[in-house]
């Protein structure tokens, strides 16, 4: 077996002699000091050599402790190192301002090695406990994306509800998900849904609502009848501020009718074999919320050939350039015309690319389904 890495600690005082003072009483313990006399090159080394932990002076000449940790704490390569502030400042105040800005402790100056070494040996425990917490939560969530995207029906799986889907979680607990229910030979529905929230819970929503939509998306009831059902039940299971927005579009490929029941959900675009793409609008309440719930419905006749791209909202929307899909949907059009001589399967990806580029960076979860008539 290697050697075992020891920790690191980078000590910034602009006086030498208390460098010398902290390198010596803790390297003879086992840990490996960095150290700066400046905030510019306490920040460079804190970048290159991430250390285990920082024991920063407060008062330094041009950028001071204080300057140090706060750019530190913007900078998220380094933002979770612990800080120990190292001051000769007795007042509240000046303390009070080192915790606000991050800090974890202070040692008093002069200060005693053996002090300097308890504190180290105390964060160090605390920073090693909490980091095996996250990771361990991590690895808990982990396992849920993949259940959840274990649940998640795949073309090459139902190759006659030939459709193609891209799907992307931007955190461990995916918000968005869909469902393809076989309902028989010739009838497909298509289901997306965007869950409020991304915690734990809404990633078990997937199976509950999935085992909802097995139960009641079948012959013998309507698409909107299918949806009132899933909604009393949702109004009854779901915490207080969770819901779903929703559509769910049922084509019968025998007698090429289609509807569309929408929950508060983007509209859906229709990329017919002739003419132009268009928005099927249709406003509805969302899911799991009220127990009179009024979705819109829509109802039309098809021809094969035709598509269908239902998408969630991450798809169009963007907090940073202040679009909603209300507002984004309609300037899509021109890319959907876009896809025309592009495979049903391989459209939502080819779409993803032209919006983002080759690296998929979205600001929420998406959802994207290309369903073929």
């Amino acid at each position: 077996m290697g050697a075992k890495q020891p920790y690191t600690v980078l000590a910034v005082d602009d006086h030498p002699l208390n460098l010398k003072l902290i390198e010596k009483a803790l390297s003879k313990e086992g840990y490996q000091i960095f150290s700066a006399d400046n905030g510019p090159d306490a920040r460079s080394i804190a970048l290159e050599k991430l250390p285990d932990l920082i024991l920063l002076d407060i008062e330094m000449p041009g950028e001071n402790g204080f300057d140090v940790i706060q750019k530190l704490k913007e900078d998220a390569t380094t933002n979770a190192i612990p800080v120990i502030f190292l001051t000769g400042v007795s007042e509240v105040d000046a303390k009070l301002k080192g915790f606000e800005l991050g800090a974890v402790d202070y040692i008093t100056k002069p200060f005693h090695p053996l002090e300097v070494l308890a504190r180290v040996r105390i964060h160090l425990k605390l920073s090693i406990a909490t980091n095996s917490l996250i990771q361990d939560q991590a690895a808990k969530l982990r396992q849920v994306t993949k259940a959840q995207v274990a649940m998640l029906p795949l073309p090459e799986e139902n190759p006659h509800a030939r459709f193609g889907v891209y799907y992307k979680a931007l955190q461990e607990a995916g918000g968005d998900f869909y469902d393809i229910l076989n309902i028989s030979d010739n009838i497909t529905g298509y289901f997306v849904a965007d869950s409020s929230g991304h915690d734990i819970e809404t990633s078990y929503m997937t199976a509950s609502v999935k085992a909802l939509l097995a139960q009641n998306c079948t012959p013998v009831y309507s698409p909107a009848e299918s949806m009132k059902m899933i909604n009393d039940v949702l109004v009854e299971i779901l915490t207080q501020g969770k819901y779903l927005t929703a559509c769910y579009m049922h084509i019968n490929r025998t007698t090429l009718k289609l509807t569309i029941i929408n929950a508060g959900h983007p509209p859906v675009v229709c990329l017919p074999v002739k003419g132009e793409p268009f928005l099927i609008k249709s406003d509805g309440d969302v899911l799991g919320i009220f127990p009179d719930a009024a979705f819109g419905a829509t109802h039309m006749a098809v021809s094969r050939g035709d598509r269908f791209f239902i998408y969630s909202d991450g798809l169009v929307e963007s907090a940073e350039d202040k679009i909603t899909w209300a507002t984004g949907a309609d300037s899509l059009l021109p890319v959907y015309s876009s896809l025309r001589d592009v495979s049903y399967d391989q459209a939502p990806m080819e779409m993803i690319s032209q919006l983002f580029g080759n690296n998929c960076c979205p600001e929420d979860d998406i959802v994207l389904l290309c369903v073929e008539v």
